[in-house]
């Protein structure tokens, strides 16, 4: 390949095969030099030298050839095309120009285009572009603007149809929403016109390369190490758990933490909108939903994989998200034998979490009465965790609470753990801590039952 490849851009530039003219691709991407040197964003006329580099490169590549090969190789490739066409333009760039251009040529042949720096950075956890010139991304917390841009809308399409196509997914005015995710299982949700006014939206909601474990979470202040020992023995004992909260306030991160407690004996089933559980147990069957095709049809929602999942001999069925009629589906698995079920919810209290559940029963188009429901949600339900991402951009769980059970119409409950705030301080940050309250759980003899030893004064008694 690539001799093929040397061949075409030389003769495309009227010059012998083995010439060389500059510098030699090994020198101008040398491994010694500064990997964020590469990753910064181009100035106007850095640009102008990538765009008109590009274009030529396209005329003499093969794209269809380039995906069959291993992407080191491929790189390596388009990195030696880029430098020739560079040296026989005579490009008045410097040695780390050239680098930073033919970098991002690289990127935008094999990766995510202006998008690659930002995923690079482990410091990102969010990537939120409006537009093919507004990105802003979101660290420790907090938004703040990029100073990347795309050339135009199409540009910045061709980016979310490779997303999208990479999953088996399409976008286009007939299907103008779709949620996809990333080879590293980041989420992504795009939007285009005509439901997007300004252009294309993307955002890209990132997972940490390494997976984050309970000790992670004692040490960013987000649980306490009493409350961690309670949750990790919630699990033990295969109590049913919702995690319930907001938008971006880490459900489907503590979703993962809690599921490191299963035991690897299970067999666990995971049903996901898009996968993104990253579950280390090894015998564990992952689920996805089908959204319809061209015709509207074909479409697998999650109710219908919960149903068939049933099928599968779970020992535990752990739901990314319930958000509809699958509800009732998941409340009649917690209550035929599938203990230590999973799942999460959107969320601002723990009691609003079982009000929502209520509705999206209510969605499957069965009508049960009131008390019944309830009953049924108090029966499948153990345990509430409620996550909030506060406004100093932590996240931090608030509350941690038990299903007791009906007192007339209503399910009662008691919360175990509570953050008690105590205010900002002059730098924004909020002062608290999450407490006992100082009840002991209704499952704590079962814990024992387990062999398991949790003190009550663990509970604040």
């Amino acid at each position: 390949m690539a001799v093929g490849l040397s061949s075409n851009i030389n003769s495309a530039n009227g010059n012998k095969p083995n010439s060389r003219t500059g510098p030699s691709p090994v020198n101008s991407l040398d491994s010694k030099a500064p990997e964020e040197s590469a990753r910064r964003t181009l100035d106007e006329r850095e640009n102008e030298w990538k765009m008109s580099t590009y274009q030529k490169l396209l005329e003499v590549m093969d794209l269809a050839l380039i995906s069959t090969i291993p992407e080191e190789h491929a790189r390596s490739q388009i990195a030696e095309i880029a430098t020739r066409i560079l040296n026989e333009d005579s490009a008045t760039l410097s040695q780390e120009q050239r680098r930073r251009v033919i970098r991002t040529i690289e990127d935008e042949v094999m990766g995510l285009g202006p998008l690659e720096p930002l995923l690079a950075d482990s410091t990102v956890s969010d990537i939120l572009v409006n537009g093919a010139k507004s990105v802003y991304v979101e660290r420790k917390g907090r938004l703040e603007k990029t100073d990347v841009t795309f050339h135009d809308d199409n540009h910045l399409m061709n980016i979310i149809d490779r997303i999208v196509s990479a999953v088996g997914r399409r976008v286009d005015e007939s299907s103008p929403m779709v949620d996809a995710r990333l080879a590293d299982g980041s989420r992504v949700n795009a939007i285009i016109p005509p439901l997007a006014l300004d252009g294309p939206m993307l955002s890209i909601r990132r997972f940490a390369v390494e997976r984050l474990s309970m000790d992670d979470m004692i040490d960013f202040g987000t649980v306490t190490e009493t409350a961690a020992q309670v949750l990790k023995a919630i699990i033990e004992v295969r109590l049913n758990v919702i995690v319930s909260g907001g938008t971006g306030a880490g459900k489907t991160t503590m979703l993962n933490i809690l599921s490191s407690f299963i035991s690897h004996q299970q067999r666990i089933v995971t049903i996901e909108d898009s996968a993104e559980l990253q579950l280390q147990q090894p015998h564990v069957v992952r689920l996805e939903t089908r959204p319809p095709n061209i015709e509207n049809k074909g479409e697998i929602t999650q109710r219908d994989l919960v149903r068939n999942s049933l099928r599968m001999r779970p020992e535990r069925i752990v739901l990314g998200e319930v958000r509809g009629a699958e509800a009732l589906d998941m409340l009649q698995a917690m209550n035929t034998g599938h203990d230590g079920s999973l799942t999460t919810v959107h969320a601002n209290t723990p009691r609003d979490a079982l009000g929502r559940i209520e509705t999206m029963v209510s969605m499957s188009g069965i009508s049960f009465p009131p008390k019944a429901l309830r009953a049924q949600i108090a029966s499948a339900v153990d345990i509430v965790i409620q996550i909030e991402r506060q406004e100093d951009g932590r996240r931090r769980l608030v509350s941690i609470s038990e299903i007791n059970g009906m007192e007339g119409d209503i399910i009662t409950m008691s919360e175990l753990f509570r953050f008690d705030r105590e205010g900002v301080d002059e730098e924004g940050n909020v002062l608290g801590g999450l407490c006992a309250t100082g009840i002991v759980p209704t499952f704590h003899k079962s814990l024992k039952h387990h062999g398991i030893d949790l003190p009550v004064e663990m509970f604040g008694v």
